[in-house]
């Protein structure tokens, strides 16, 4: 799509509605993390088993079967591919409500994880077909709106819901309006692809082996690239110990498990919303003003407010220091989707978009969180056998400052972002040359 190329009002709706799914997606995702307080005691699960059932068990079959989706994305009708995970995941977190312990909720989580694979790479291609480059750091912030929205909402729903209709009756309830979505997916239409729209006759479909070579070449060839994914992975530690934060505030800061699921959800949804607008339009912004790439942005963001990352895991909560930080956290959240998501797609050929963004989602769950929540589980409960005194409160410093590494990759991408970009696209003209020449 040309960059001066009209945005239609369709469009915006289009991308509106995958919001609203994203946020069902992390609504469902999240609710097993924050019903902690709840359903841990009541399956009677370590912390390691909970770990495992939030971290390796999801994120294993989530990312792994996520690839796969993505080069299916990158060939098949898109709009039903969504419809179908959707539905899958929906009536899978319903049964996961039937739980009587670890091994009956670890099955359908696994599952579950297939059927969100699908949702972001094939909707991060659809909207790469809908917004031009130049608009797309903001069609990606907005999407992933869905993160803080869901993360949030999933507390609102432990709040308010748990306490009134138990955590099992809001899993069905959750599931059966998930299947309700997927019915008024089904009837979408598919977005033309625009890399093939002036194509007097598509070309053959790429093998799967096709698509993965394409993409490790581009991986190869674009250091912006790899140190981009390699930053995202980095940041991801701390989401994944970040899982523990409702046991955090409930057994180490003293707060009453709805009333601080109540809080964090409203802090939650804001300041995600914020830092989702903030880094997706001022990802853009920067791009344009600076030509650096969206990276450094990111870069910025992450040096300022490191400090305060640290020091509210350490204040009192009745300072204001520990409120602050609390809605950093999901400030720096928000902020973080649309710079990588928009730099990943626009470093690769446009056929592969959606693979690229599976193989991103693939080493930020299975490099990042996995590895920071199933780590984190076994460090806490190795700390408990210590008879440390904060267990939590030490494993969350401990990821905090792993995920700092993430600063200097997101600096060296953004420097590289111009070169590595110059070149895709004088790759691409020239094959598109080429093409005519010889017709």
């Amino acid at each position: 799509m040309n960059d001066n190329e009209k945005i239609s009002s369709g469009s915006y709706l289009f991308l509106g509605f995958l919001t609203l799914l994203n946020v069902m997606n992390f609504v469902d995702r999240q609710l097993l993390a924050s019903f902690a307080n709840f359903i841990v005691p009541d399956l009677g699960l370590s912390n390691t088993q909970f770990g495992l059932l939030t971290g390796l068990f999801f994120l294993f079959f989530y990312s792994a079967a996520g690839l796969f989706m993505g080069v299916l994305a990158d060939t098949v009708n898109r709009t039903r591919l969504i419809a179908f995970g959707l539905a899958a995941w929906s009536i899978l977190t319903a049964l996961s409500g039937a739980a009587r312990g670890f091994v009956s909720m670890a099955i359908p989580r696994m599952f579950i994880g297939v059927g969100e694979s699908i949702m972001t790479p094939t909707s991060m291609s659809l909207l790469a077909d809908r917004f031009p480059s130049n608009r797309l750091g903001f069609a990606s912030g907005f999407y992933y709106m869905g993160v803080p929205i869901g993360v949030g909402a999933s507390l609102l729903v432990v709040g308010y819901l748990g306490p009134a209709i138990g955590w099992r009756n809001c899993f069905y309830l959750l599931g059966s309006l998930g299947v309700v979505f997927a019915v008024v997916m089904l009837f979408m239409r598919e977005t033309p692809r625009q890399h093939l729209k002036d194509v007097a006759a598509p070309p053959p479909r790429q093998t799967f082996r096709e698509i993965i070579a394409t993409l490790l070449a581009a991986l190869k060839a674009s250091p912006a690239l790899s140190m981009t994914i390699g930053g995202g992975v980095a940041f991801h530690f701390i989401l994944g110990a970040a899982t523990f934060d409702q046991l955090w505030y409930v057994q180490e800061r003293g707060f009453d498990r709805a009333e601080i699921a109540q809080i964090t959800g409203w802090i939650g949804i804001s300041a995600g919303i914020l830092g989702n607008l903030f880094g997706g339009i001022g990802g853009d912004w920067f791009l344009k003003r600076t030509g650096i790439g969206r990276p450094m942005f990111l870069f910025w963001i992450m040096l300022v407010l490191a400090p305060v990352n640290v020091v509210y895991r350490l204040v009192d909560p009745d300072t204001a220091w520990f409120w602050v930080g609390v809605f950093v956290g999901f400030f720096q959240l928000g902020c973080f989707y649309g710079p990588t998501f928009s730099t990943v797609q626009e470093l690769v050929p446009p056929e592969i978009r959606a693979t690229v963004v599976a193989f991103y989602i693939l080493l930020l769950n299975m490099g990042g969180v996995a590895i920071g929540v199933s780590a984190a589980g076994v460090y806490v409960d190795w700390l408990i056998g210590q008879g440390a005194d904060q267990p939590y409160t030490t494993a969350l410093l401990w990821f905090t400052a792993i995920s700092f590494s993430a600063i200097p990759l997101f600096y060296f991408a953004g420097r590289r972002y111009d070169t590595d970009r110059a070149r895709l696209f004088n790759k691409l003209k020239a094959a598109e040359d080429a093409g005519g020449a010889s017709t």
